[in-house]
C-alpha cells in the first residue's frame, strides 16, 4: 500500500511538473510573439538606452557647491536653476485644484452610477446594464483623448482638462464603488425595505453608511491618481503645470525640464503622504 502510494505521489508530481513546465513554454512562446509584435528588439534596446542617458544627462542642472546659495542671477545656484518657481509654483496649485475638483465630481457621478450599477441592489437589468456600460465607455477612453476633444469644445484651459479627468474618474471609481456594494450584507437593507422605506432610502440609509470607509480610501486613492494626469493633460491644452512642461520639452529647456519635474515629484510625493493620513485618520473614525 505505501509503495502503491508513493508511486501514485511521484506520478502526480511529475504531472504537475510537467505541466508547469508547458505553461511557462507557452508563456515564453506568448511574450516573444508579443515582443515580435511590438517591435522590441535587443539591438533597438541597446542602440536607444545610450541615447536615453544622454538626454538625461541633459537634464542635470550645472550646479556649483561654491555658488549653490547665491541668488538667481548666479550660474549654478538652486535660485538660478528654479529662476521661475514663483509661476511654476501657482501652476502647480492649479493643477492639484484640477485634480481636487475633477476628483469630486468624478466621485459625485460615480456614486450616483455604482447604485444601479451594484447587481445585489435590484435595480433592473436595464439599469445595470446602462450604468455598467456607460461606466465602462468613460473609464477606457483614456483622459488625454477627452481632453484632446474637450479642449476642440472649450478651449484651450483648465476647464477641459477638469472635465477628461472627472469623466475617467467617474468610470474607474463607479467600478469599484459598485464592487464595494455587491460585497456588502443586505441585512440593513432588508430592514429599510420591511420599515416602507424606497429604494433611494434604502441605497441612503442601509448601504451608503456600511461602504463609506471603502469608498472613501477609493476616492482619496483616486486623487493621488489625478494628480498625475492633470500634469499630462497639459500637454494637450488643458491648463497647470503640464503645459508649462511640454513648451519647456518643445523647447529643448533641459534645466527648466529638469526643475519642473522635481516640483512635480515633490508635489506628488506630499499629496501622496497626506492622503494617506487624511485616508486613516477618517477611516478610523467612520470604522
Amino acid at each position: 500500500m505505501i509503495a502503491r502510494g508513493e508511486a501514485v505521489y511521484q506520478g502526480t508530481l511529475r504531472q504537475r511538473r510537467l505541466a508547469t513546465l508547458v505553461g511557462l513554454a507557452l508563456l515564453l512562446a506568448c511574450l516573444l510573439a508579443a515582443a515580435w509584435v511590438s517591435e522590441v528588439r535587443p539591438t533597438t534596446l541597446a542602440e536607444g538606452l545610450p541615447r536615453a542617458g544622454e538626454y538625461f544627462e541633459k537634464l542635470l542642472p550645472t550646479l556649483r557647491w561654491a555658488t549653490l546659495l547665491a541668488d538667481s542671477e548666479t550660474e549654478g545656484s538652486l535660485a538660478a536653476w528654479f529662476y521661475r518657481l514663483d509661476s511654476w509654483a501657482w501652476l502647480l496649485f492649479e493643477t492639484a485644484n484640477m485634480a481636487a475638483l475633477a476628483t469630486l465630481m468624478g466621485v459625485a457621478a460615480g456614486l450616483l452610477l455604482a447604485f444601479p450599477a451594484a447587481r445585489n441592489l435590484g435595480a433592473g437589468t436595464v439599469a445595470v446594464q446602462l450604468a455598467r456600460r456607460g461606466m465602462e465607455a468613460m473609464r477606457t477612453v483614456p483622459e488625454i483623448v477627452f481632453a484632446l476633444i474637450l479642449v476642440w469644445a472649450f478651449g484651450v484651459g483648465p476647464l477641459a482638462g477638469i472635465l477628461a479627468i472627472a469623466l475617467h474618474t467617474a468610470g474607474a471609481c463607479g467600478k469599484l464603488f459598485a464592487e464595494s456594494i455587491e460585497n456588502t450584507g443586505l441585512g440593513a437593507w432588508d430592514g429599510v425595505w420591511s420599515a416602507g422605506g424606497s429604494w433611494p432610502q434604502a441605497c441612503r440609509f442601509a448601504i451608503l453608511p456600511q461602504v463609506a470607509p471603502n469608498l472613501l480610501s477609493y476616492a482619496l486613492l483616486r486623487f493621488e491618481i489625478n494628480l498625475r494626469s492633470a500634469s499630462v493633460i497639459g500637454f494637450v491644452g488643458g491648463g497647470g503645470i503640464g503645459q508649462e512642461l511640454y513648451t519647456v520639452i518643445a523647447q529643448n529647456y533641459y534645466e527648466e525640464i529638469s526643475a519642473i519635474v522635481l516640483l512635480i515629484l515633490l508635489a506628488v510625493a506630499s499629496i501622496d503622504l497626506l492622503s494617506e493620513r487624511l485616508r486613516h485618520a477618517v477611516i478610523g473614525r467612520l470604522a
